[in-house]
């Protein structure tokens, strides 16, 4: 089975995440496996750092690790088979960064509902979907049709 999952998490939006949590956490316990929780921050455009306190990005990045772990808590797993992490970048590229150091065998990744504006420009879990070296598990919000055209 799964041995390491990883599960991108938008602090912003949990809920998103959170269908792919409870199939995540069953996943591990089969397989014996770990789970990473990973949320990507957002770079502060190059222009606006001189207005950025020094402390700014160690703040956010505790407050991040913070919110995972306060996640990772309430999951049906001993604390040591949940980790988590914070990088700063895109979306896609750092999931897929991260599940290639890490050696990843499965990305529970949740959707939001597909869009007009999906379609044209993608969504970071079609991103992940493509280009992953691993298997994708994509969990949308419960009731939330296959396909929305």
């Amino acid at each position: 089975m799964f041995k390491n999952i990883l599960v991108p998490v938008d602090i912003g939006e949990v809920d998103v995440a959170k269908p792919g949590f409870d199939e995540a956490v069953e996943l591990a316990k089969l397989g014996g496996g770990v789970l990473r929780l990973i949320h990507v921050r957002s770079p502060v455009p190059y222009a606006m750092n001189e207005y950025i306190p020094a402390e700014y990005y160690d703040t956010d990045e505790k407050a991040a690790l913070n919110a995972l772990e306060n996640l990772g808590a309430k999951l049906d797993l001993p604390k040591g088979r949940v980790t988590a992490i914070s990088p700063f970048g895109s979306v896609y590229d750092e999931v897929l960064k991260e599940a290639a150091r890490m050696n990843a065998d499965l990305i529970v990744v949740g959707s939001h509902r597909p869009d007009w504006s999906t379609y044209f420009i993608g969504s970071n879990a079609s991103n992940i979907v493509r280009h992953a070296k691993c298997s994708v598990l994509v969990m949308r919000p419960p009731g939330t049709p296959a396909a929305s055209l």
